[in-house]
Order: C-alpha cells, then sequence, then structure tokens
C-alpha cells in the first residue's frame, strides 16, 4: 500500500485523493499526513511486541492517515468497531495486540471505561480532535496524548522502512452477525489484489471517478471496494462519517461521486426517504456491494438512474465468483471448484424453481459454499489457529455460507449458516420467508429467525423494521400472510416483533443473533410482540399473560432453560 501511495504521489501529486465535508487532500499531501503518522507510530512503538495501532474511529480523514501511516512504517492498523463497548471492546483491543490506539474525541470515554474492565494491555492513546475535548485520565499504564499536538512534532519525511507484501497490514474482524467477530489477516499484498480486483473487474474504477464511501473503513467492504480501489485506480475518495440516508442523496451530488459502495441494507434505508422527480438527477453511474434486500436492487437503480452490481461478500474472502451482465439476476456468478455441500460432505442436486425463482427443493439442494479448489485469497484468522483450520480443512474453504447452484452451474446465496429453522421436522431457510415478508407495503426489512417450541424444535419469529410513519396492522398482515403462495403453513411467522430501530452492525447487517437471544420475552423488550397461537386466524398482542403460560409450557416439557439461551 505504501508504495501504491509512493507512485500515486509521483505521477499525480496534486491530483485530488480524499474529500471529507469541505475538506480535500492531494495525493502529495495525503502522503505527507501519512509520514507524519508513520513516523509517529514509530517514534511510539515499543521494542519486543507486535507493532500493531488500533483505531477507533469513524470515517474520518485521521483513520485513512493511520492506515497509510501504517502502511509507510511497516506496522499493522487494527480496525476497531465503534459499536463494541466495556469488555467487548476491550477483548478486541487485547485479543489484536494493540500497542497505540488513535480514538476520535467522541470515542476517548467509550474507550477509557473498557480498558478499565481489562488494565493489563500497557497501551499509549492518541486522542483525535479539535482541541475542545478533554483528554480523559490514564485507562493503562501507557498514557493519553493528543494526536494534533503530537503530530507537530512528526516529521513528513518519508521513513523509508523496507515493507513486503507477504507483511502484515491490517486485522479486520468479521462482522459477528451470528457469532464474536474473528479477526481476518490482510497482508499488503492481499489487500491491494483484491482491491486491484474490485476495481478493475467490478466497478471499472478510472482515474476520474470518486467513490461515495459511507460504509466504515474498519470494515472490510470499505477496504476492498472504496479505499484501495480509489488507489490503485488512481481516483479519489470521499468520506461520510458515517451511513445517513437523509444526506446520501446530497453528498453524492456534492462530491460528483460516480460509485457507491454498499453492504447489508442502506438501499432500504435510503428508499425510505421521499420520492423526488430528479432523484435521478446525479453523476452517480453504479453501485455495488453484497446483500440488499432483492426487492430494492431494481427500484434504487431506477430511481437514481445508476446500475447496481450485488455480489457476494465476505471478510475472508476465501472464494471468487466470475459475474457477467448476462448472467441470471440474482445469481453470484460461476467459480471454479466451488461447491454446494451438505453435512455428510456430499454434492447437492442443483435446484428446481418455482415461477417466482425460489427453489422448490431447498431442502436438498441448499447446503455449504465451499471452495474445493484450495482456499483462494484467504490468509487465516488473527491467533486463532482453530478457527482457521476449521475453514480451510481438507486444503478447500468452507465458508460457512449457505447456497445453491441451478442446472447452468450458477451459484446463489441463501444466507448465513445459522439461518436454517425447524419446524415440524420440515427444515427451511429464513431468506425466503424474508424476501416474502418484505413485499408488505409497510415493511423496510423483514428479518427472520427461529425461536424455541416449547417441546421440541422451532417456531417461525419475524421481526419487521416498518417504513418511516408506518403503523402496524396485524389484521391487515395476517391477510397478506395467508394469501402469499410463497408461504406454506410452517414458514409463516408465530410471532411478529414491531420496530422502527432494529439492532444493526456498523455495516448495517441485522444481528440476529441479538433477536434470537431477546426472542418474544416481552417482560424484557420495549417493542410490541403480535402472535397468532395456532388455530387462531388473526395476530394479537403477546402479552405478560401469555407469556407467563407459554414459560409454563416450557416448564412441563423439561426446555425452560431454552428460554435462557
Amino acid at each position: 500500500m505504501g508504495s501504491a501511495l509512493r507512485a500515486r504521489c509521483s505521477e499525480a501529486p496534486d491530483r485530488v485523493f480524499l474529500r471529507c465535508e469541505a475538506r480535500r487532500w492531494t495525493y502529495a499531501q495525503t502522503f505527507d499526513a501519512a509520514c507524519r503518522f508513520a513516523n509517529l507510530f514509530l517514534r511510539l512503538r515499543k521494542p519486543g511486541r507486535p507493532f500493531h495501532v488500533g483505531v477507533l474511529m469513524d470515517n474520518v480523514p485521521a483513520f485513512v492517515f493511520s492506515e497509510f501511516g501504517c502502511a509507510v512504517a511497516g506496522a499493522t492498523l487494527v480496525g476497531l468497531n465503534p459499536t463494541r463497548t466495556g469488555g467487548f471492546l476491550a477483548r478486541d483491543l487485547t485479543y489484536a495486540d494493540c500497542q497505540i490506539i488513535v480514538v476520535e474525541a467522541r470515542y476517548a470515554e467509550q474507550l477509557r471505561s473498557a480498558l478499565l474492565t481489562d488494565p493489563t494491555p500497557d497501551v499509549t492513546v492518541l486522542v483525535a480532535d479539535d482541541g475542545s475535548a478533554s483528554t480523559p485520565e490514564n485507562g493503562a499504564s501507557g498514557g493519553w496524548l493528543r494526536l494534533e499536538n503530537e503530530l507537530a512534532t512528526a516529521q513528513a519525511t518519508d521513513p523509508d522502512v523496507p515493507v513486503e507484501s507477504t507483511d502484515l497490514l491490517m486485522i479486520v474482524f468479521t462482522s459477528g452477525t451470528t457469532k464474536a467477530p474473528k479477526g481476518v489477516l490482510n497482508s499488503h499484498g492481499r489487500l491491494m489484489l483484491l482491491g486491484w480486483g474490485a476495481s478493475a473487474h467490478m466497478c471499472g474504477f478510472t482515474a476520474g471517478d470518486t467513490v461515495y464511501c459511507a460504509m466504515p473503513l474498519f470494515h472490510a467492504n470499505a477496504q476492498i471496494l472504496a479505499l484501495v480501489p480509489a488507489l490503485t485506480a488512481g481516483g479519489a475518495i470521499a468520506l461520510a462519517p458515517r451511513f445517513s440516508k437523509t444526506n446520501f442523496l446530497t453528498d453524492i451530488r456534492r462530491y460528483g461521486a460516480t460509485l457507491f459502495n454498499y453492504v447489508g441494507s442502506p438501499f432500504a434505508y435510503i428508499m425510505d426517504t421521499p420520492e423526488r422527480p430528479d432523484d435521478a438527477d446525479n453523476p452517480l453511474r453504479l453501485a455495488y456491494g453484497n446483500e440488499a434486500p432483492r426487492r430494492y436492487v431494481e427500484a434504487f437503480a431506477k430511481r437514481f438512474g445508476c446500475e447496481v452490481v450485488d455480489g457476494y461478500g465476505a471478510s475472508e474472502v476465501g472464494v471468487g465468483f466470475t459475474r457477467d451482465r448476462t448472467d441470471p439476476p440474482r445469481a453470484l456468478g460461476r467459480a471454479e471448484g466451488v461447491k454446494i455441500l451438505n453435512e455428510q460432505g456430499d454434492e447437492c442436486p442443483p435446484a428446481r424453481f418455482d415461477d417466482s425463482g425460489r427453489p422448490l427443493n431447498a431442502e436438498e439442494a441448499v447446503g455449504e459454499i465451499v471452495n474445493t479448489g484450495g482456499v483462494f485469497l484467504f490468509e487465516g484468522y488473527y491467533k486463532d489457529e482453530e478457527s482457521t483450520r476449521a475453514r480451510t480443512r481438507n486444503g478447500w474453504f468452507y465458508t460457512g455460507d449457505l447456497g445453491y447452484r441451478d442446472a447452468d452451474g450458477f451459484i446463489y446465496f441463501a444466507g448465513r449458516d445459522a439461518e436454517w429453522l425447524r419446524v415440524g421436522g420440515e427444515n427451511f431457510l429464513a431468506r425466503p420467508i424474508e424476501e416474502s415478508l418484505g413485499r408488505y407495503s409497510d415493511v423496510m426489512i423483514a428479518s427472520v429467525y427461529g425461536v424455541p417450541a416449547p417441546e421440541a424444535g422451532d417456531q417461525v419469529m419475524a421481526t419487521l423494521t416498518l417504513q418511516t410513519g408506518a403503523q402496524f396492522d396485524p389484521v391487515g398482515f395476517g391477510r397478506f400472510v395467508d394469501s402469499d403462495a410463497g408461504l406454506p403453513p410452517r414458514w409463516r411467522p408465530m410471532f411478529v416483533r414491531v420496530t422502527h430501530d432494529v439492532a444493526v452492525t456498523h455495516t448495517n447487517k441485522v444481528l440476529k443473533r441479538v433477536l434470537r437471544r431477546e426472542k418474544f420475552l416481552v417482560d424484557r423488550l420495549s417493542d410490541t410482540v403480535y402472535w397468532r397461537p395456532r388455530g387462531a386466524s388473526e395476530f394479537r398482542p403477546f402479552t405478560r399473560a401469555d407469556l407467563a403460560a407459554l414459560r409454563a409450557r416450557f416448564e412441563l416439557a423439561g426446555h425452560a432453560d431454552r428460554l435462557e439461551e
């Protein structure tokens, strides 16, 4: 990465590379800032320990300069998630061996509190602010310093540290939507190669393009689809500190952004804003990413007058798909050596589809997406050999994600490995149910998951995030569910939780592990829960009295502990 920045600085020093609000930095100014950060990190480095720099920030220029500074200094950047607090945040920085932490002032107290839960690490904290915030007292033995004061005495000269392509540049934590996050290793060569691939083959990034990056820089999506492609193409990146549906179009226009990278559900939130006749009057030519709710892909493209390319993404990048614009619209593409394997390790048969494109034989056709040709660009998890071996057993890469293939060999994404439900002895996936419920007029995002049944197996529960201003109509929703031919009786939700603010990751992925843990326990929830018990014709509020009666059934069956899992 450092070499690429030097090359761009030499070729086009005055070309704008970075924009954030009213500020802009050329390639030359970006390189100067990177050198100052690099020399500061080298000065603060403690010998004998991993040279790891944690960054706890939103998408602000100091994050970019910290990353480039690490690249130039031969250090490793650890992207820390601002939604992690207390012992969870302390676990991340201790696990990743951070000896220096650069923190945005708004998160300084959060960091201090986390360090107090685990005071053993000797860390130096650099607080980035405008001088108006107070520096917290030490949370560990290293010390707290103002970033701006320290940078004032750091030289803007290249430290000329030898760096190999195999050296570790960045530790990226997985999203943790279903399990605790793991640290994915990214060498200089790996990250640059992935970014170059996205630049050349997915979005056609040119020196004249500007990518609007509202996805968090600590996550793989922003690194691989925004920051590195901009650098490899000699283009520009415009930062939004955090994603905002109301600022999206305004930002696209003021930055002249031609590209927009995304992950998860930003389309759903953007489409929840009032539509205007001139929405398509903007410079955006392409939005690209993964896991957009299917119902919003074409609607977003039509409304904003751009193309959308939605593919497969995972922090590990252990499999790569080749996709052509003539491929079936919902397919990830083809990939040499990629197979769909069932739990016994046998290849699943091809899917058969109904008229709406749903697989008719999901129980036998859906399995794990496995790269039997190798591990592609996966370099392992930091200090987690067990998980690394589990992902790469037999020399193959097991994604942990579900998929199916059609008769022509195209692969389709079916959800995460924890998204199977088993109701009445039948196994089925959450994703097709979510797609059906998402068509209900007042629903912005539908999240479906299994909750325990008193005797055995699961019951279907859905959390519905409503569109702005919408009110839930339990009678109308019940009629909609019953009239949908794609929802056989066992697929229909028994419990419905209604909210306007669902728990999501910093990349706008719904935290299903949180929803599954909270279940239908209305004595602990502020949201309203509705249910339609067996035999009932309509949904009605699920009350504490209903919960008490249901708890008694669990106790009678000897499964009371399942409610507390």
